[in-house]
């Protein structure tokens, strides 16, 4: 029986990366498009991880693209990045404050990175309706890894069994499976719907 429903943040419970943030990013770094969008990407997880923070990540982008940002261009590159990732999506928002209301568990389980996670936790006082928030560079490893799903349920007090998983990455759905969870890949709250039947999982209501 499934008791909790654990959600991933982004591309679930936000929307997706807003283009006028990710037009500031790219403004600011002074590095082109394509090979700004190649560096962003290819030390993400390690930010996520934590074997980056948000200074050193972007220090490190830079490296690779042969130049270097100033204290006021980091903390622009910072605040333009939260801002990308920190528009919510109300219909999920909405789904998520009926389950509570109702008495069901709910948890977040995101690959996230200190800054944006530590944004979200000093300006989102709805965070705090959740049983357990897992942001993955608290815990030096990212998902599909199975250890962070195991940690998580942990933290939710459940067995695996009892939790159903929703995340718009395949990937990360397999991991959650391969942890004994429950998993629903995500694109959009209307596609969803037809599948909560089978887990028990109340349906969005108006």
């Amino acid at each position: 029986m499934i008791r909790a429903v654990l959600f991933d943040y982004g591309m679930v419970l936000s929307e997706s990366a807003q283009p006028g943030p990710r037009a500031e990013l790219i403004a600011t770094s002074g590095i082109g498009e394509a090979e700004f969008e190649d560096l962003y990407w290819k030390y993400r997880l390690d930010y996520d991880r934590g074997t980056l923070n948000k200074v050193t990540y972007w220090e490190r982008v830079a490296q690779d693209a042969g130049t270097s940002f100033t204290a006021e261009q980091l903390a622009a590159l910072n605040d333009a990045d939260i801002r990308m990732w920190t528009t919510l999506n109300p219909a999920m928002q909405a789904w998520v404050k009926q389950l509570q209301a109702s008495g069901w568990t709910t948890g977040i389980l995101s690959n996230i990175g200190d800054g944006i996670a530590e944004w979200m936790e000093a300006n989102f006082e709805w965070l705090k309706a959740f049983k357990h928030c897992t942001w993955s560079y608290q815990l030096d490893m990212v998902k599909p890894e199975l250890a962070i799903y195991e940690k998580t349920v942990a933290a939710l007090g459940l067995s695996p069994e009892e939790v159903l998983f929703l995340d718009d990455r395949e990937e990360n759905i397999e991991g959650a499976k391969a942890a004994g969870l429950h998993g629903e890949q995500f694109t959009t709250l209307d596609a969803l719907v037809p599948h909560l039947a089978k887990y028990g999982v109340p349906e969005p209501r108006g």
